[in-house]
C-alpha cells in the first residue's frame, strides 16, 4: 500500500519551537524539525539554491572551507497557516514566507529512519533499473 499522502491530525509546536507532528491516514507518524523544514522550503527560490549545491531537501547549507562559522538565530516560523486542504505555510524569523509544505511534499521528506531507508531502496532500485540491458 502506497503512503498516504492525507494528514490525520497536524500539530504545530510554535511556542515550544519543538516542531510539527503529523499523523498520517495510513497510521504513519513524521516529526519535522523546524530547521529541517526552514531547509527543506519548497519554493523556487530555495530550490534552486538547493539544486545549484546539490542538497536534498532539509540538508543544511555547507560551510565554505576556510571561512568562520557565524552565529545565525535558528530557523523557527513566527506563524503558520492552513492553505486549504492541501498543505501548510509558515512565516519564518528570518524574513522567509515563499514555501508552502504541500502534504505530498511533507511525507515524500519525512525525515523518519523508515522513510530514509524506503528512500534509499527506491533510488538504489531505480538506479539498479535504469542500468539493467534490454530485452
Amino acid at each position: 500500500m502506497p503512503p498516504s499522502l492525507d494528514p490525520k491530525s497536524v500539530k504545530v509546536h510554535l511556542t515550544s519551537g519543538a516542531g510539527v507532528d503529523i499523523e498520517w491516514t495510513d497510521g504513519h507518524h513524521s516529526h519535522y524539525a523546524f530547521i529541517f523544514l526552514r531547509d527543506a522550503c519548497p519554493c523556487a527560490l530555495c530550490e534552486e539554491e538547493r539544486g545549484k549545491a546539490k542538497r536534498k531537501p532539509g540538508d543544511r547549507p555547507k560551510t565554505a572551507p576556510g571561512s568562520l562559522p557565524l552565529f545565525k538565530e535558528a530557523a523557527k516560523p513566527l506563524s503558520a497557516e492552513a492553505i486549504g486542504k492541501y498543505a501548510i505555510k509558515f512565516n519564518w524569523n528570518d524574513g522567509h514566507a515563499l514555501g508552502i509544505y504541500s502534504w505530498k511534499f511533507l511525507r515524500e521528506v519525512c525525515p523518519c529512519e523508515e522513510c530514509k531507508t524506503a528512500s534509499a531502496k527506491d533510488n538504489h532500485v531505480g538506479a539498479d533499473a535504469s542500468s539493467a540491458p534490454e530485452l
